[in-house]
């Protein structure tokens, strides 16, 4: 069910009705827009009664929410969801497009810092690095961990970026949360209840993305684990789902982004580099899904490709990523979207 507090209602008033909703035994989720705020009612296995909500002093009407993602539909919340990070001007949501770009793994301090500056100068607000790597081999690199996260945390320093990274379990997912801005919930374990529930549980943002064969519904609802959990800062991401086709590594789904628009408030980005698995599909896809409305744009880049130690022939070269980005500079503003700057590395360093 969901609680629609009159425009002129005051935070008392807010706060009593959240009050009185956790003492009938469910959990509130108070959602503030621009004209009005909305609590979301969670744990209730038969439907409250509405006539003793209503009669509440701030309430102007009591909805019930049929979809099972509830917090994640914009019935419950109809302005876009702008998630914003403390001390910076970058933003996931709104009018401007988000840019996460980086290695698929941190393989050393001088690599990651070279490939921070090429993504910072090109005006990226996000660095992506794998800290933790969920490999299909047992054999394959599994990542720097602790390490990892402290490089990261060094190139936020310097040049400015938010940092991005996975988080593969529980265990690991109290260091992420420590040490990046952004936790990454990967496409394994999107239906990582426990994982989801946790994260949902930390007051950071999180990003998850869509498993290989999620249906639109799943893929909300997997958001909806963290959002019930009292967090509201979730982001989508679409990296692309098995089908038959071979001439791709998957096949990126840029359908899924008017599908999030039309039932979600939730932003989503586009990850190119795994939704194709080739270097010379990623600059294509990034440019169709500025132009089907994505919020932003996850991207893998390696300055050294051929030598990296996980998915290189889908990372782009950092003259690849300076391209791309003046390329969807020129497609956004046809879309009513701004692509951001960034801070330059001059600014940075002075």
């Amino acid at each position: 069910m969901l609680v629609v507090m009159k425009a002129q209602a005051t935070p008392e008033e807010i706060q009593a009705v959240c009050a009185h909703i956790e003492q009938l035994g469910y959990r509130a989720h108070p959602l503030p827009g621009a004209q009005r705020t909305a609590i979301g009612i969670t744990g209730n296995q038969a439907e409250a009664d509405r006539g003793n909500l209503e009669s509440l002093p701030g309430v102007a009407e009591v909805i019930r929410v049929s979809k099972a993602y509830k917090l994640a539909s914009r019935d419950v919340k109809e302005e876009d969801t702008v998630i914003r990070f403390a001390g910076s001007d970058a933003a996931i949501g709104g009018r401007d497009l988000a840019v996460v770009a980086g290695p698929c793994s941190i393989e050393s301090r001088e690599q990651a810092f070279a490939i921070a500056e090429e993504v910072a100068a090109a005006g990226a607000q996000f660095f992506r690095g794998g800290a933790y790597k969920p490999r299909t081999s047992p054999y394959a690199f599994q990542g720097l961990g602790l390490d990892a996260l402290k490089i990261m945390a060094e190139i936020r320093e310097k040049y400015g970026l938010r940092i991005v990274t996975e988080a593969l379990d529980t265990e690991t997912l109290d260091l992420v949360a420590e040490w990046a801005d952004v936790i990454q919930i990967g496409a394994r374990n999107m239906q990582n209840y426990s994982l989801l529930k946790k994260a949902g549980r930390l007051r950071k943002p999180v990003l998850v993305k869509r498993g290989l064969s999620a249906t639109l519904e799943e893929f909300l609802m997997a958001a909806e684990y963290v959002l019930s959990e009292g967090n509201y800062e979730v982001i989508l991401c679409e990296r692309g789902v098995r089908t038959f086709a071979d001439h791709a590594r998957n096949t990126l789904d840029l359908s899924i982004v008017p599908a999030i628009k039309r039932v979600s408030h939730l932003p989503i980005l586009i990850d190119p580099s795994h939704g194709t698995g080739r270097r010379d599909s990623v600059l294509p896809m990034a440019r169709a899904a500025v132009a089907a409305g994505a919020d932003g744009l996850m991207v893998e880049v390696h300055n050294h490709p051929e030598a990296a130690l996980s998915d290189g022939p889908q990372s782009i070269l950092p003259s690849q990523f300076h391209e791309m980005m003046g390329e969807i500079g020129q497609i956004a503003p046809v879309v009513l979207r701004r692509l951001p700057r960034g801070i330059r590395v001059e600014a940075a360093a002075g």
